[in-house]
């Protein structure tokens, strides 16, 4: 499924905040808690992964989603609340299962409605996204209306959970956007010029996949990123010769290294620098990378940029958006 900005709008988009935990590991040492053996700390070595972040003594994941959001809304209110999980989040995980009611009080939104997206894995965030142009085209809404997006959790809780055999390892940084009306008074950094998902049925077994359906997800996982840029692009009305720059789920180097030879796209135009040092972030890594892109100074007004999630179960998401002028 394609999504183009004319259906429902060129919605707005803040910039990204990000909040890290403080404890920086080995992912080395991640795999062997979870049980893995030296040969899977390897593979992962190869693919571009040495360290992950994880919560120190005393953070809690809640405080980093508050401090995002908070940061994200800018002393603005919001209409409501998209929080894209990957995990099947437990009562004692965020709040003891108070994490609605804190996270309205912290970010004074008392009225704001507050929901989960998940079982799309990490495509949850940017999905998110477009459950968002969709609230705000909804009948009755004002151009006022604004959504904060939340993303990331805490792979920690479960060290098991955070290791993808073969594929990726995870950590526990977060990130916060709002998506504000086409016809918002406030001027966004970014404007939403198109998206695309799919999804292949197929491997719904996720680690209880037999090796040959592995190997098969495996090529279906290089082919279907492609395609779901390449949707996106053209629902975005540019074409993949009109993206700048790719912001790509962080779960390992050869996925975009394959993108790249099946494509013909410059490699040094998907930012993987954080690949190295924080690995992946759940349904938060194109967040975290678009918040990177504009650290450094890498972006410019009207460059296009392609966010890009894959997850477990074969999900697949892009979003296509175009840089402003800074209002600042």
């Amino acid at each position: 499924m394609a999504y183009s900005a004319t259906a429902l709008g060129a919605v707005g988009l803040s910039r990204v905040a990000v909040r890290l935990p403080g404890r920086e590991e080995s992912v080395a040492d991640v795999v062997a808690r979870a049980g893995y053996d030296e040969r899977e700390a390897r593979m992962f070595k190869a693919l571009g992964l040495r360290t992950v972040l994880s919560l120190a003594d005393g953070e809690r994941t809640e405080d980093l989603l508050f401090d995002a959001g908070h940061a994200a809304l800018g002393g603005r209110s919001a209409a409501l609340v998209l929080y894209g999980h990957t995990l099947l989040t437990r009562r004692i995980d965020l709040c003891d299962g108070a994490f609605r009611e804190s996270l309205r009080d912290k970010l004074a939104l008392r009225d704001a409605p507050v929901y989960g997206l998940s079982h799309v894995n990490c495509v949850a965030g940017l999905r998110s996204i477009e459950f968002a142009r969709r609230f705000l085209a909804r009948r009755g809404g004002t151009t006022d209306d604004r959504v904060l997006v939340l993303a990331g959790e805490q792979g920690s809780v479960f060290e098991r959970a955070r290791v993808y055999p073969g594929r990726s390892v995870s950590g526990d940084g977060v990130a916060a956007v709002v998506v504000q009306h086409p016809d918002a008074a406030e001027r966004p950094r970014y404007r939403y010029l198109g998206g695309a998902t799919s999804r292949d049925t197929r491997f719904y077994r996720n680690l209880r996949m037999t090796p040959a359906e592995f190997a098969t997800n495996a090529e279906v996982i290089r082919a279907q990123t492609l395609e779901v840029v390449r949707r996106a692009a053209d629902a975005a009305g540019v074409g993949l010769d009109g993206i700048d720059w790719l912001m790509p789920g962080l779960g390992n180097r050869m996925v975009w290294t394959s993108f790249c030879g099946r494509s013909g796209f410059p490699f040094e135009r998907i930012c993987l620098d954080l690949l190295a040092e924080r690995a992946h972030n759940f349904g938060a890594d194109a967040l975290m990378g678009l918040e990177h892109a504009e650290r450094v100074g890498r972006l410019r007004a009207g460059d296009r940029c392609a966010l890009v999630a894959t997850a477990r179960g074969a999900y697949f998401q892009s979003v296509v958006v175009e840089v402003l002028e800074d209002a600042l």
